[in-house]
């Protein structure tokens, strides 16, 4: 086990002060290395260059649960502690990080809804539950606001806007994009917080007009809309919070991609089965 830890970390240290820490010869790393590789061994090296490839495409994001599932997925039949246990002796980990985020506007709401929800954040078909939210963005020219809203059966970005400014516009963008890929839905409940951007009066007549039910969560309480605030935080730690935007323009373009390239169609979402929310709702219409 010594000298595999000296063999992972030769790149970066040199042989010979590895070999004083872990208290073993040179000579005795250098006759091991010299030996050929046992069938096991051989097997780990092939399995690690996917295991890395794997990590890479899902932009240094994925830990040993996504990567083993990817595994799998591409037909390599392999155990999930083994992943774990590669990821863990060769330092492969995901590369995210949490930071805290500003406050939003405290104005109220001219319209309050009931919190028909209930925390209910699943759906038996797509269309019948709509969640919405609004997170923040740094850049050095200023705070960008991004709307999204999502549907709660496959956890798919169905609607986002962004913006330089934090009203109503923004929300009713992100409806706007909704309503154009799905349809105004029939029965469909339409779930956000108190923020006063989604209580204007606008907003809520749209939603009427719509036959939408409104639903919003009690004052100060994020966990009754969990899944949007879920999904704001892995858009922090898998992208924002590893990226310095000079523009806003720059981060709009990124923000884009990540959502229509990467998390809609590609990132395999652990409610889902380890499967994509655009891949979720093709097997449901197969289904």
């Amino acid at each position: 086990m010594k000298y595999r830890v000296i063999e992972a970390e030769k790149a970066h240290y040199p042989v010979e002060e590895l070999c004083r820490v872990l208290g073993v010869a040179r000579s005795g790393y250098y006759a091991w290395h010299r030996r050929p590789l046992s069938p096991r061994r051989r097997q780990d090296q092939w399995l690690l260059a996917r295991i890395r490839r794997c990590y890479h495409e899902s932009r240094r994001c994925y830990g040993s649960p996504r990567i083993y599932r990817d595994l799998r997925a591409r037909g390599i039949r392999v155990g999930r502690h083994h992943v774990a246990r590669l990821m863990r002796v060769h330092g492969i980990h995901s590369d995210c990080r949490r930071r805290p985020r500003p406050r939003g506007s405290t104005a109220p709401p001219d319209v309050i809804a009931a919190n028909a929800l209930q925390r209910a954040f699943t759906a038996t078909s797509p269309n019948q539950k709509w969640a919405g939210d609004i997170t923040f963005v740094r850049t050095r020219a200023g705070w960008l606001y991004v709307a999204v809203l999502m549907d709660l059966y496959s956890r798919r970005i169905i609607g986002w806007a962004m913006e330089d400014h934090l009203t109503a516009q923004l929300t009713s963008q992100a409806l706007d994009m909704a309503l154009a890929q799905r349809g105004t839905p029939t029965g469909l409940l339409h779930h956000s917080d108190r923020g006063c951007q989604y209580g204007a009066i606008p907003y809520q007549q749209r939603l009427a007009i719509l036959g939408i039910q409104g639903s919003m969560s009690r004052p100060g309480n994020c966990l009754d809309n969990a899944v949007v605030e879920s999904f704001f935080a892995t858009l922090k730690v898998e992208l924002i919070h590893r990226r310095d935007y000079h523009t806003q323009a720059e981060a709009k373009a990124d923000i884009f991609e990540y959502l229509e390239v990467f998390y809609n169609r590609q990132r395999r979402h652990s409610t889902l089965d380890y499967v994509s929310p655009v891949e979720f709702e093709q097997q449901g219409v197969k289904h």
